[in-house]
């Protein structure tokens, strides 16, 4: 399927991208959807777990399998191993056999004696604030010599598309939300503007002036106090309607 161009039906037996895609409407599922499809290319795997890491903190986002999430736990609580590795290197890092693995501590000696022999780690979203890794787990030395590496490194491309589209959508959403929120801002502080213009009888950097020294010696935000101000004439406060009408 990987190496096949845009269209062409996918390879028997093989999943295809777009129809799992199609077929979830959020990304954890989209990438629950990957885990498990990632054992069709890898099938002397018995899990498959992918880690997210936001702020600084690994998780687990979808698994597969009933080794994965214990592996991948027990690599957080050391701070290190080769899902962690991977993920803060952007490199793909192969265990062929744990019981003979010197890196990383005590952990793989404990995931032999939880049955797992080999692993793979490929990287997600390398060297973002939003990496991860996609990590594979077998119960046989050396089970990762014949997968299907082409295919498993598309679901990880695959992963780190819908991941950036996903920072890009709640991106735009949150720039919209500050928006919308400025712009009403502003639409009350015009509204006590006029006001005090008419109250004072004075000119529009005056009034402006008059309300920015009252919210300082008062110590709360211009915005609340001209929406105090606008309460108190219209005897309720200004509705976002309102303020979205206002030119």
């Amino acid at each position: 399927m990987t190496s096949q161009s845009p269209g062409t039906p996918p390879t028997p037996g093989m999943p295809d991208i777009s129809s799992l895609l199609l077929d979830t409407d959020t990304l954890n599922g989209f990438l629950q959807a990957l885990a498990e499809a990632s054992l069709v290319y890898a099938p002397t795997a018995d899990g498959c777990g992918i880690t997210l890491e936001r702020e600084r903190r690994p998780l687990t986002v979808a698994s597969v399998g009933a080794s994965a999430t214990a592996l991948d736990e027990a690599q957080y609580g050391q701070d290190d191993g080769p899902c962690l590795q991977a993920l803060r290197t952007g490199e793909e890092i192969t265990v062929p056999d744990l019981l003979s693995e010197e890196r990383w501590g005590p952990y793989p000696a404990y995931a032999a004696a939880c049955g797992a022999r080999s692993s793979l780690s490929l990287p997600i979203a390398a060297h973002t604030h939003t990496a991860g890794a996609l990590n594979l787990y077998a119960p046989k030395p050396g089970a990762f010599a014949d997968a299907d590496l082409v295919g498993l490194r598309s679901l990880a491309a695959e992963a780190t598309g819908a991941i950036a589209l996903a920072q890009r959508i709640s991106d735009a959403q949150e720039f919209a939300a500050d928006l919308q929120t400025a712009l009403q801002s502003r639409a009350v502080i015009d509204q006590a503007i006029g006001v005090i213009m008419g109250q004072q009888r004075c000119a529009p950097d005056e009034a402006f002036q008059i309300l920015r020294t009252a919210s300082q010696h008062r110590n709360i935000k211009l915005r609340d106090l001209c929406t105090e101000l606008i309460t108190s004439i219209a005897g309720k406060p200004p509705t976002d309607e309102q303020l979205r009408a206002r030119p």
